[in-house]
């Protein structure tokens, strides 16, 4: 009995203890990196109706806010540019001090395994990247595999400094990225959040009920088979490794996912969803780059690449502030885990400094399908970022064209004023096109920047 009182006694004063106390989610943390000249969330937890104060140290200022009924407190910040290390002092009946903190840029790198792949897997010149990788400018928050069935409010993870320790397991792409964009940004500090998980659907990475309110998305969910490396339930990631990190300001999203949707039939209208609902709970139209999965031998399925690879052109063209990275060139057809990362973090970097930087006035994009003009016997396609059109061999035997019975002939291409001819003596009266369209196609049509053409077909 006496035993019992004292463990009711010290329970007590524990708990009160606990929730007397401001605690934190862990992404607001030592070491983070926020992002400059805009208002930034900080929030927590404490007591109901506990007063809060947060001092930043960079305008020696206090902001007040009360912790809700809910025991939840949030409150919007100013930040200045670029620079640090700074504090904050975040002060209820217990007073934590976050330290190293910089003001920079904020992208959060997902998708499955080719973006998660670090360098510790065995990337091209990898060991050389490790030992060049101290930069304390760049900051890495890696995300934990968790699933939930519901939205959760915190994650695990910590925000370490970019060393050679911490990049060997560090997302590659995100990293290569970063340090483009310090290039031209003048050394700006770098926050990178990983959230992926290989072999995953996009299905697992957006909101359940985004699936349950759509007939087509639903249907295509339910014919994903379970996994052993995986979750393939809509939202269960999501849930667990993207909803918590929402408040947290950032500049963009890079996302490297794909091959486990080859065979899907609407992953357009799935992948668009999926960057509609993030910038819904975000709250901002930031920018979302992506790189088309790359060629490979997919099994029996001959086309299924091609078709993801074509719904990414259609996302790129329906969805406002996205951009695509092609990297036909640079992956080979027997690894599904193509090994030159750096060329992968570098496009999409320079992406992010054309269009949302401003900084690079430098051709970012390979030749993108525009339309064609039938003329007789031959069709004339047109394509964007067409200067200096030219074939990596003298000839391309990827082009192909059909009539209405809509069966395909491979056509005698030619390049005139950066508009591809073509013409087959198999079709009189041509209907539609395509090009690259067979899993294992790597792109032979390049343009000025030596960039490769997306595959595509025509409607």
């Amino acid at each position: 009995m006496k035993n019992n009182l004292i463990a009711s006694i010290l329970f007590l004063i524990f708990s009160n203890t606990a929730f007397a106390n401001v605690t934190l989610p862990n992404v607001i943390s030592d070491n983070m990196v926020l992002q400059r000249n805009t208002e930034v969330t900080i929030w927590g937890w404490a007591n109901p109706q506990e007063e809060v104060v947060i001092s930043p140290s960079w305008n020696n200022l206090s902001y007040k806010i009360k912790a809700s009924n809910q025991a939840k407190w949030e409150i919007n910040i100013p930040t200045p540019k670029e620079g640090g290390p700074f504090s904050i002092s975040i002060k209820g009946y217990n007073e934590i001090v976050l330290k190293n903190i910089l003001i920079g840029e904020v992208w959060i790198c997902s998708g499955q395994s080719n973006m998660e792949m670090n360098a510790s897997w065995g990337i091209d010149n990898g060991d050389e990247a490790i030992k060049n990788a101290t930069n304390p400018n760049i900051r890495f928050f890696t995300v934990p595999k968790l699933t939930a069935t519901t939205p959760q409010n915190n994650l695990f993870g910590n925000w370490t400094e970019c060393t050679p320790e911490t990049m060997k397991y560090f997302s590659s792409v995100g990293y290569f990225f970063a340090k483009r964009l310090q290039e031209d940004l003048k050394n700006v500090p770098i926050g990178l959040i990983s959230s992926n998980w290989g072999g995953t659907p996009a299905e697992i990475w957006m909101p359940e009920e985004v699936i349950q309110n759509d007939v087509v998305l639903l249907e295509a969910a339910k014919t994903r088979r379970e996994e052993t490396y995986g979750p393939n339930q809509p939202g269960r990631a999501f849930n667990a490794m993207i909803y918590p990190l929402t408040g947290f300001k950032i500049a963009g999203v890079l996302w490297y996912q794909g091959e486990s949707n080859v065979g899907s039939t609407v992953y357009d209208r799935t992948f668009s969803a999926l960057i509609t609902s993030w910038r819904k709970l975000w709250k901002s139209d930031f920018p979302f780059y992506f790189v088309q999965i790359a060629p490979y031998k997919y099994g029996e399925n001959h086309f299924g690449g091609a078709i993801i690879r074509d719904a990414q052109r259609k996302v790129l063209q329906e969805v406002s502030n996205t951009g695509m990275v092609v990297t036909s060139d640079i992956s080979p057809i027997d690894d599904i885990h193509p090994k030159d990362k750096k060329s992968v973090g570098t496009r999409l970097a320079n992406l992010a400094l054309a269009n949302t930087y401003k900084s690079n006035t430098a051709l970012v994009n390979g030749p993108l399908y525009k339309g064609m003009n039938i003329d007789k016997n031959k069709v004339v396609v047109s394509f964007d970022f067409a200067e200096g059109l030219h074939f990596s061999n003298t000839k391309s035997n990827q082009f192909e064209i059909a009539g209405a019975d809509g069966i395909f002939y491979e056509a005698v291409a030619s390049i005139k004023k950066n508009n591809v001819i073509l013409q087959s003596d198999k079709i009189r009266n041509p209907v539609k096109v395509r090009y690259s369209w067979k899993n294992t196609d790597q792109s032979n049509l390049f343009n000025k920047a030596n960039l490769p053409a997306s595959s595509f077909i025509t409607k």
